[in-house]
């Protein structure tokens, strides 16, 4: 029986997703199929083949967004595991592999992701698991940092949904990712939903992919993408907090709003930011929020000193 499908959400990546398919050709472990979900691109991606793969590219009119495009790849995923992988990666040889034996060391564990590698400088980081903090900030833990200090694996808050595995079973249970934010920090929203749960996301840096990064928004920062994250930080917050939590973390989240105010300033997407937390909070409604679960307390409790532990991982970084 197969076990894993990678799903591959695309727009106007044809380059990219060529040079991706390759090196999954050359995975150790073969039993896989690849879906493409292609967001209305205009390159010619849909063309796209692969003699060595189990392949299917389905065509979107229209493009939905990363979470569009994942929650089709969902519906369609027969397998117990499927593995979320970004278009403009390149996996080692031995990635499928080494993420379906960290998942498969516990039922507990809902999500693996890999050690992503800077594309242009492979001794250095660009992911090694997302953490998350009581400001409400999301950071990509080790970014920037030396690969060869990141090579234990350890439980982390979310998998960043760039290459990562995750089981099929719970992701039907918690829910797919949340449409509403249409792209970033869906990724953070999903794992934080899996903790609520009681369910563990891990760090897996055997499994390794090269990461160029921002392929389809062109920059690390731009005025759409500062909009959606700003956005969305409001809704993962408003989704996944219940009231007491919210309360107690506010003080940090209205410190975390000012730092990030002053640091778009600098950048001159202050407007942008400003206009993403409006309406974030005008649309938080519309997300799926979260139950409160008396019997999550526990992992509620434990979150939250996560929550405040990161806020001093990231500020004395």
């Amino acid at each position: 029986m197969q076990e894993v499908t990678i799903v591959i959400p695309n727009y106007n990546g044809k380059r990219l997703l060529e040079n991706c398919l390759k090196t999954l050709e050359q995975q150790t472990y073969k039993d896989f199929k690849v879906l493409v979900v292609d967001n209305g691109s205009s390159d010619g991606s849909t063309e796209v083949s692969s003699e060595k793969l189990e392949l299917e590219i389905v065509s979107l009119k229209e493009n939905l967004g990363f979470c569009g495009a994942v929650n089709l790849g969902i519906q369609k995923t027969k397998t117990p595991y499927l593995i979320l992988l970004n278009n403009d990666t390149e996996t080692d040889r031995y990635f499928v592999e080494k993420l379906l034996a960290g998942i498969k060391k516990s039922e507990r564990i809902f999500s693996c992701g890999a050690q992503m590698i800077d594309f242009k400088d492979h001794e250095m980081l660009d992911n090694a698991g997302d953490l998350y903090t009581a400001m409400g900030w999301a950071v990509a833990r080790g970014k920037g940092k030396k690969c060869e200090d990141f090579e234990r694996a350890v439980r982390v808050f979310s998998c960043c949904a760039g290459a990562a595995i995750y089981r099929m079973d719970i992701l039907k249970k918690i829910g797919g990712l949340d449409e509403q934010h249409f792209a970033y920090l869906e990724d953070v929203d999903l794992g934080y939903r899996a903790r609520i749960d009681g369910f563990e996301n891990w760090y897996t840096p055997e499994a390794k992919v090269y990461h160029v990064g921002s392929a389809t928004t062109g920059t690390r920062y731009n005025e759409k993408k500062v909009f959606l994250a700003a956005r969305n930080t409001i809704f993962v917050i408003y989704k996944n907090m219940p009231l007491l939590q919210l309360i107690l973390n506010f003080p940090f989240i209205l410190f975390g709003m000012i730092v990030k105010t002053l640091f778009f300033v600098k950048k001159g997407f202050v407007k942008e930011y400003w206009s993403g937390i409006c309406e974030g909070v005008r649309d938080c409604h519309k997300c799926r929020k979260v139950s409160f679960v008396g019997k999550n307390v526990p992992h509620y409790l434990k979150i939250q000193l996560e929550l405040w532990k990161n806020i001093v991982r990231i500020l004395g970084a």
